[in-house]
């Protein structure tokens, strides 16, 4: 009986740290940190979470939920999205994502590999872009998830460098 109990109290504290775990990686700290680890490495100034860019964000996010296409708002930030096919990606799963870019990046050039994309990369080291704000949600009828970051000031302008 007394294993009994603690098999169940194992459970009970493996369960909430693993809630914890998935919550966490998608606060606003996770996604500012997993952007600032990525311009560190290029000594670019951190980013600072900003709620009117974050409340862009959500509103936006909250219009793909139904078909979470992967379409551009075209607004007045910056923008990266992602979408996974399942329901356990996190924000930090979708900075990781973008950062992956960075091999097929070319600063000397300031250019992407051939046939490769690289912009979500440029536009999280943008080092004009110093506010940051996200949201994440699961698509309606099971279709995954949908993250989106917004920036500003934008990045990837036409013949800069981001840093």
């Amino acid at each position: 009986m007394a294993i009994s109990k603690l098999a169940i109290c194992l459970a009970c504290i493996m369960a909430l740290a693993m809630a914890g775990h998935a919550v966490a990686q998608n606060s606003p700290d996770d996604y500012v940190n997993a952007h600032n680890s990525a311009r560190s490495q290029v000594g670019v100034d951190p980013v600072k979470w900003n709620d009117t860019v974050a409340a862009y964000a959500e509103d936006y996010a909250n219009q793909r939920a139904n078909d979470c296409q992967l379409i551009h708002s075209n607004g007045p930030y910056g923008e990266n999205l992602f979408w996974g096919s399942g329901t356990g990606f996190s924000g930090v799963d979708a900075v990781n994502s973008w950062v992956f870019e960075k091999q097929d990046y070319d600063h000397d050039n300031n250019s992407c590999a051939e046939g490769k994309v690289c912009g979500h990369y440029t536009q999280v080291v943008w080092s004009s872009s110093k506010d940051i704000g996200c949201a994440r949600l699961l698509c309606n009828n099971n279709a995954g998830t949908f993250i989106i970051c917004s920036y500003y000031l934008a990045g990837n302008v036409n013949g800069q460098s981001p840093y």
